[in-house]
């Protein structure tokens, strides 16, 4: 089968599964889109995650299936829209991706492929870079036992130093684990245990709230889920971890929903989406549906922002007495 007459079936199977997807509940807002046509676009986008300032959005965009992916920055205009992205200065050659802003906006973490001490190890671990007055310094591999699995897909950091990150040290699928800082030093992962891990789930993504009360999850087979990759929120009670519960039809999709940020400002979740926004007009000649491959909703990533509020309220509420 041709790479086009693949994207056109991978097409048409979201486009079935999205007509059976019901509205969002009781008038929840709708997740908006971010900068279409300009950030979100026919490509593949995700892992939007805006600086503290809300004056620059970092994403990637991807050259499915997982060819390469390349970081990118976009700067807001006078206008307040969201400018052409560029590429950022130290990516571009490696699969770097993922990346995810510490809560002062000082430091960027992400996954990459690239060499370390001039090997390949066809590994992805975390990276780092930090913010100087010239830009973001050159990456560094973080150091400590982040690092001492097979491969590590996705890192973020609360407020205290303490790394939440997903990986697949276990050797089968990808699980969520902590790192501590205690003393300037990170302690050995910890497995965040049964509640949040599970060998028929596999969890990529794990964004930590900066005051460790709740993580936002994306993860494949948990239950329940709308078909595909959903998100997921984790409360922390008393330093338990409770049970992931699912953001609900306002966020999740039959489509892949994933790669989950926090604002700064606490007031906006970001998110990916291969959501189809509206049922084209049926039935489908070629050209028609050849426009919809080639637009911007055409189930490749875009990036999506919702309020974070309407989020935590409406999980709070499902969250079981003491």
């Amino acid at each position: 089968m041709s790479a086009r007459r693949a994207r056109l079936l991978a097409a048409s199977v979201a486009f079935l599964a999205f007509l059976g997807l019901g509205a969002p509940a009781g008038g929840a807002p709708k997740p908006e889109i971010i900068g279409p046509g300009v950030v979100s676009t026919a490509e593949d986008e995700l892992g939007g995650t805006v600086s503290p300032d809300g004056e620059t959005l970092y994403f990637e965009r991807s050259i499915p299936p997982h060819y390469l992916y390349v970081l990118y920055e976009s700067h807001r205009t006078r206008d307040g829209a969201w400018g052409p992205p560029e590429v950022l200065s130290f990516s571009g050659r490696y699969r770097d991706t993922d990346p995810v802003l510490s809560p002062d906006g000082q430091t960027m973490l992400f996954a990459s492929d690239r060499p370390v001490g001039g090997v390949d190890r066809h590994h992805f671990y975390v990276w780092r870079v930090r913010r100087t007055a010239k830009g973001w310094s050159e990456p560094e591999m973080l150091p400590g036992p982040v690092n001492d699995g097979f491969n590590q897909v996705f890192c973020s950091i609360a407020a205290n130093g303490n790394l939440y990150f997903t990986s697949s040290r276990k050797g089968g699928g990808y699980d969520i684990y902590r790192s501590r800082l205690v003393g300037g030093k990170y302690q050995s992962a910890e497995d965040l245990g049964p509640a949040l891990n599970d060998p028929s789930i596999w969890t990529f993504e794990s964004t930590i709230a900066p005051d460790e009360s709740y993580m936002l999850i994306g993860s494949f087979g948990r239950q329940p889920s709308y078909g595909s990759s959903d998100l997921y929120i984790s409360f922390n009670r008393n330093g338990l971890w409770g049970k992931p519960q699912n953001l609900g039809p306002a966020v999740n999709t039959p489509m892949r929903d994933y790669s989950p940020r926090i604002s700064a400002d606490r007031k906006w979740l970001y998110f990916t989406s291969e959501r189809l926004e509206e049922p084209p007009a049926l039935p489908l000649d070629l050209a028609s549906f050849e426009k919809l491959v080639r637009g911007t909703y055409n189930t490749l990533g875009n990036l999506y922002r919702y309020p974070l509020e309407e989020i935590l309220e409406a999980a709070k509420a499902e969250v079981p007495g003491p």
